[in-house]
């Protein structure tokens, strides 16, 4: 099957044989899409190969058989984001979320947007760890797995003033006063949970209190293989938190 003028953004591409890559899209209307660029590491394919780059927005032309399609033509549609540091990391983490998440061949336009949304903040350096979270809430409700933010999972409203865990399957669920420590440290704050629904800037406190229960919810529909970006991320605190010790 043939596919022409597809809008995509390239996710991921790795080198394959001697000149050609494999390379991972999120189109518009095909969903994700694995490509096989072939002959572009030549001098003369310098054009094509940098529209193949990572974050970058294409507009490509395939053949579909089976599970890869050929790719015959892309061109480069605007300028990528060169993100460093922090958000370089926050972009491989997206990539690696669709990718990991979302199967081949099924589109979703509403998540294509959401990326492009998250993108384009990463252009911008505009609140990092808000634009991951809000991502996340958009990646689970267009796979059909999210849950509603704003009651907890047994109709009653989100109370601004509790702590909430995140079930993948339930939604929020209360977390009682009596919970220990560890419990806690897992649990959102209500006021963030409301937040996010309403898709409106929480407090820096209330923000970090999303992490580690929206991980959680992810990590459930990952399985028990986690991501590569989870595990840098741990390095690079482990290593901020040495050069602080020893400085």
């Amino acid at each position: 099957m043939r596919i022409t003028g597809e809008t995509a953004f390239v996710l991921h591409a790795r080198a394959w044989r001697e000149t050609s890559l494999l390379v991972e899209v999120l189109g518009r209307e095909q969903g994700r899409l694995g490509l096989v660029a072939r002959g572009v590491q030549g001098p003369k394919k310098h054009v094509l190969r940098a529209a193949l780059q990572p974050l970058q927005c294409i507009r490509l032309d395939c053949d579909l058989r089976g599970e890869l399609a050929r790719l015959v033509s892309a061109e480069a549609l605007d300028a990528a984001p060169q993100p460093a540091g922090d958000a370089m990391l926050a972009a491989f983490y997206l990539s690696e979320l669709v990718l990991r998440l979302v199967p081949r061949h099924d589109p979703l336009p509403e998540l294509f947007d959401a990326y492009a949304q998250a993108r384009e903040r990463l252009r911008l350096r505009d609140g990092l760890a808000w634009s991951l979270r809000r991502f996340e809430r958009d990646l689970l409700e267009a796979l059909g797995v999210g849950f509603a933010l704003d009651v907890d999972g047994d109709g009653e409203p989100v109370d601004p003033a509790a702590r909430y865990l995140l079930d993948p399957e339930h939604g929020p669920r209360r977390l009682h006063s009596d919970r220990g420590h560890g419990e806690r440290s897992q649990a959102a704050t209500g006021r963030a949970l409301l937040a996010l629904a309403k898709d409106a800037t929480p407090s820096p406190d209330d923000l970090v209190s999303l992490r580690l229960p929206m991980r959680s919810v992810l990590a459930h529909h990952l399985g028990p293989r986690g991501l590569k970006s989870w595990e840098m991320i741990g390095d690079l605190g482990r290593l901020k938190h040495r050069g602080a010790t020893t400085d």
